[in-house]
C-alpha cells in the first residue's frame, strides 16, 4: 500500500515487553521506525537491544525545563533520568529529538528548555503547546497560556531559531485556541495516519475512539488495506460531501479540512460540526469563552509559579470521564 513509516507511540511504548520484537520485524518488512517516548524505562541495555533491532529514530518528551516542574507534572522523579536518556541516545548516534509540552506554567521558560536541548546536543526541538483532550480539556483553566505569554515565547523561540540555524532545528507549535483557523487536523481524517491501538483497533488518529456513533475496525478482523479504503470509519469524514457550512463552500476546506472531528465533538456534541476553533464557526463562542475563562484563571494567581512557591495547582483526574480521551 506504499507506507514507509512506524511509530511506535502511546502511551509508553517501553512498557511493552515485545517492543524490540516490533521494531525488528519493523525493520524486516522496510519500515523507517520511530520511538515517541518519555524515556521512563530507557536504559542502556534497551537501547543497546533496540539499536539491534532496527530503530531509526527517537523522540523524548521533557513536561518542562526545569527539575521541579517537569516532576511535579511528570508525577514522579523523572527529570534527571530524561536528560541522562537523551545524552544516551546521542552516543549511540541517533539524532535526538526533544519535544516540550508547553502549558501556562512552563511556558516562560522557553529559553531554559531550549539552552538545555542545546547542552544534550538535540538536533530538533519541537516546542507543542498542549491540545486541549482527555485530562489537559478538564484542567484548561489551569493549562491555557495568556496571549502575552504565547507572544514572548514565540518571540523567544524565533530568536533561538537563528542562534542555533543550521545546528538545531526547532519547531514552535502555537495552540489553535487562538488561531483564525483551525489545523489540518491528521493532514485529514483518514489521509495520511493509520493508528493501531494495543487491542487492534484501526482509528484515523489517537483521540478517535470517544466519538460515538463510529464502529472502528480491527485489525485482528480485516485486513489494513480493507480497512484503509473500504470501512465505513476511516471514510466517514474523507473528502468534502460530509462537511455543513460554513466548511462546505468555503475554500480553506482543501488546507484544514473542516478541523479537527475529535475537538468538534468536544466542543460542540457533534463530530460533523465545523471545528469552533475557525473564526467562520457559529459555535466560536465556546472557544472565546474559554479564553476568557483560562485568562481571567491566570489573572486570579492560578498558575505559572514553581512547586513551593506558594499555593501549588490544582488538576482534576481525567479517568472516571468516559467521554474524554485519556
Amino acid at each position: 500500500m506504499g507506507a514507509v513509516q512506524l511509530g511506535f507511540s502511546g502511551g509508553e511504548p517501553l512498557l511493552r515487553r515485545d517492543l524490540e520484537d516490533l521494531v525488528a520485524e519493523a525493520r524486516h518488512l522496510g519500515y523507517y521506525t520511530n520511538l515517541i517516548t518519555s524515556a521512563a524505562g530507557l536504559g542502556e541495555p534497551r537501547l543497546k537491544a533496540l539499536k539491534e533491532a532496527g530503530l531509526d529514530h527517537i523522540q523524548i518528551s521533557f513536561q518542562a525545563g526545569s527539575q521541579a516542574l517537569n516532576d511535579f507534572m511528570a508525577g514522579t522523579r523523572i527529570f534527571e533520568h530524561k536528560l541522562a536518556a537523551a545524552r544516551l541516545v546521542k552516543q549511540y548516534g541517533y539524532d535526538i529529538v526533544l519535544n516540550f509540552v508547553v502549558y501556562r506554567d512552563n511556558i516562560d521558560q522557553i529559553g531554559q528548555m531550549l539552552d538545555m536541548a542545546g547542552e544534550v546536543g538535540a538536533d530538533y526541538v519541537e516546542l507543542a503547546n498542549v491540545q486541549y483532550y482527555g485530562w489537559a480539556l478538564l484542567n484548561r483553566d489551569r493549562l491555557l497560556p495568556t496571549r502575552e505569554q504565547l507572544s514572548r515565547a514565540e518571540a523567544i523561540a524565533h530568536q533561538y531559531q537563528e542562534r542555533w540555524k543550521g545546528r538545531m532545528r526547532i519547531l514552535y507549535v502555537i495552540p489553535d485556541y487562538y488561531e483564525e483557523r483551525p489545523k489540518a487536523c491528521m493532514s485529514g481524517w483518514g489521509s495520511i495516519f493509520l493508528t493501531v491501538a494495543p487491542d487492534g483497533v484501526a482509528l484515523p488518529c489517537q483521540a478517535a475512539r470517544q466519538l460515538p456513533g463510529i464502529e472502528f475496525p480491527n485489525v485482528r478482523d480485516h485486513s489494513v488495506e480493507w480497512i484503509w479504503n473500504e470501512s465505513p470509519a476511516f471514510n466517514k469524514f474523507r473528502g468534502f460531501d460530509w462537511m455543513k457550512e460554513p466548511c462546505r463552500s468555503c475554500p480553506d476546506r482543501f488546507k484544514d479540512y473542516g478541523g479537527c472531528r475529535c475537538q468538534a465533538y468536544m466542543l460542540t456534541g457533534d463530530a460533523g460540526n465545523t471545528d469552533p476553533v475557525c473564526s467562520l464557526s457559529p459555535r466560536h463562542d465556546v472557544i472565546l469563552s474559554a479564553i476568557s475563562s483560562a485568562n481571567a484563571a491566570a489573572e486570579r494567581g492560578n498558575g505559572a509559579r514553581e512547586p513551593g512557591q506558594g499555593e501549588g495547582p490544582i488538576f482534576r483526574n481525567v479517568r472516571n470521564s468516559s467521554k474524554l480521551s485519556a
